[in-house]
């Protein structure tokens, strides 16, 4: 994770040296949990100052948030972030948005949320990690490059895999989630997916083979003129995808 992060502190150094900070694209999830942590201590190291500024210019997107929880949920995405980066780094939270899941038009939620993006300026770095199913954010297959930011519903795979957060029962998994599509991750200036674990070798390897395939919407990631994939030795697998 070391070398990710040296990538986004010298993302979040030249942002401010510029003085032009645009807005992360972040994700959840295991993958993300040491990521978070290691971005935490390097930041903390920072000289007050600098840290300080950051702290002022933070502004961050998330992919996804899941319909039907509160923020506060303790298995919510929302408290996902607050536990492992707004708490630790002292952030307003008001500065690391994510989808409104609790709203009772989610429909129109995700709009607002695709606006305020745009609003912003687009995303700048993306992070993104990859499900077992091979999807990015919650773009379930099948899938295409034209998607926008919408509601969708979650497949079992997926509620499975996610079931931890939600004492291991997949049937407490809520349903939907509101997912920025394909077509905001793609407009991001630069994606970085994150993989880890043998489970993940599989798809992979079926992401990496494929160019845009729907069923393995990971594969459209190629297209992106600044891709970088980040992969521990299980998820590469002793052939290598």
């Amino acid at each position: 994770m070391e070398a990710v992060v040296d990538q986004l502190e010298q993302r979040l150094l030249a942002s401010l040296e510029s003085e032009a900070f645009r807005p992360l694209g972040l994700a959840t999830g295991r993958t993300m949990e040491p990521l978070y942590a290691a971005l935490v201590s390097r930041l903390r190291d920072w000289p007050t100052n600098r840290l300080e500024l950051l702290r002022q210019h933070w502004r961050s997107f998330n992919l996804d948030e899941y319909v039907g929880l509160a923020a506060e949920h303790p298995s919510s995405f929302s408290a996902f972030m607050g536990h492992h980066l707004v708490g630790p780094l002292g952030l307003d939270p008001a500065q690391v948005s994510l989808p409104d899941g609790a709203t009772a038009d989610p429909e129109a939620a995700a709009d607002r949320y695709a606006a305020a993006i745009r609003s912003a300026g687009g995303i700048d770095l993306q992070l993104l990690g990859l499900g077992s199913n091979g999807h990015v954010g919650f773009n379930e297959p099948p899938c295409g490059p034209e998607v926008r930011c919408r509601v969708v519903r979650l497949s079992s795979s997926t509620r499975s895999q996610n079931a931890s957060a939600f004492q291991g029962r997949p049937g407490l998994v809520p349903e939907q989630a509101i997912t920025l599509g394909l077509q905001e991750i793609l407009a991001a200036d630069e994606l970085h997916l994150i993989v880890t674990g043998a489970s993940k070798a599989g798809i992979l390897r079926k992401a990496l083979d494929r160019d845009g395939d729907p069923e393995v919407p990971a594969s459209w990631l190629r297209r992106h003129p600044r891709l970088w994939l980040w992969v521990d030795d299980a998820a590469w697998g002793e052939e290598g995808p």
